[in-house]
C-alpha cells in the first residue's frame, strides 16, 4: 500500500470510526448508565468483532451479497429489527445506579461483537474498505494494514465514547435528567439508521 494511499485510509477510518453510529451511541449510553469498567468488555466486543468482520469482507466474504442480493435485504431487515430494540431499551432505562433485581446491564463481549456482523454502519465501511484499499496483487500485506489501522482507530474511537459516557455520570444522577438522556440517546440511534431507511424507501 502507497504512502498516499495509507494516508487516505487512515482519515477514512478515523472518520468513520469517531462520527455517531450504532456502535459510538451505544458505547456513550453504556458510559453514563454503568460506567466505564463494566463497559470495557462492550469495548472489546466492538473492537475485536468489527476487526474480525473487516478482515472476513476484505477476503470475500462481503460478495456474497452479489451472489444472493435477497440475502443483503434480510441482514438491513433484521439490522432495523435490532437497532430498533436496542434503542427502545435505551429509552426505558433509569437511573445509573441499578436497583436489586434490575435486569439492565451493559452489553457482553460476545454480543458487542455479533452486533458487528448486523451493523448497518459496519457493513457500509468494510465494503468501502474492500472495494477501495486491498487490491488483489497485494491482498495479503493491505489487508494486514488496514486491519491494524482499523484495530487501533476502533478502540480509540470507542475508548473515547466510553469515556465521554463516564464523564457525564455525575451531571445525572438524578432520574428526570437520566430519563431525558437515555431517551435523546434511543432517539440518535434509531437517526442512525436514516442512510438504510433511505436507500430501502
Amino acid at each position: 500500500m502507497s504512502h498516499d494511499l495509507l494516508i487516505s485510509l487512515i482519515a477514512f477510518a478515523l472518520v468513520t470510526a469517531m462520527t455517531p453510529g450504532p456502535n459510538n451511541t451505544m458505547l456513550l449510553a453504556s458510559g453514563v448508565n454503568f460506567g466505564f469498567v463494566r463497559t470495557q468488555p462492550h469495548i472489546l466486543g466492538v473492537v475485536i468483532g468489527f476487526t474480525i468482520m473487516m478482515l472476513a469482507v476484505a477476503f470475500g466474504v462481503g460478495r456474497i451479497f452479489s451472489v444472493f442480493p435477497p440475502l443483503y435485504s434480510l441482514l438491513r431487515t433484521i439490522s432495523i429489527a435490532y437497532l430498533l430494540w436496542l434503542a427502545w431499551r435505551i429509552g426505558t432505562s433509569g437511573a445509573t445506579d441499578p436497583v436489586p433485581g434490575d435486569e439492565a446491564r451493559p452489553m457482553t463481549f460476545t454480543e458487542a461483537a455479533l452486533f458487528q456482523w448486523i451493523n448497518p454502519k459496519g457493513w457500509m465501511v468494510c465494503l468501502s474498505v474492500a472495494a477501495n484499499y486491498v487490491t488483489p496483487d497485494n491482498l495479503w500485506a493491505d489487508v494486514a494494514v488496514l486491519s491494524a489501522v482499523f484495530l487501533i482507530v476502533s478502540l480509540l474511537s470507542a475508548t473515547s465514547w466510553a469515556l465521554f459516557g463516564t464523564s457525564l455520570r455525575p451531571f445525572l444522577k438524578d432520574e428526570r435528567s437520566m430519563r431525558i438522556f437515555n431517551i435523546a440517546m434511543a432517539i440518535a440511534l434509531v437517526a442512525s439508521l436514516s442512510p438504510i431507511l433511505r436507500e430501502m424507501f
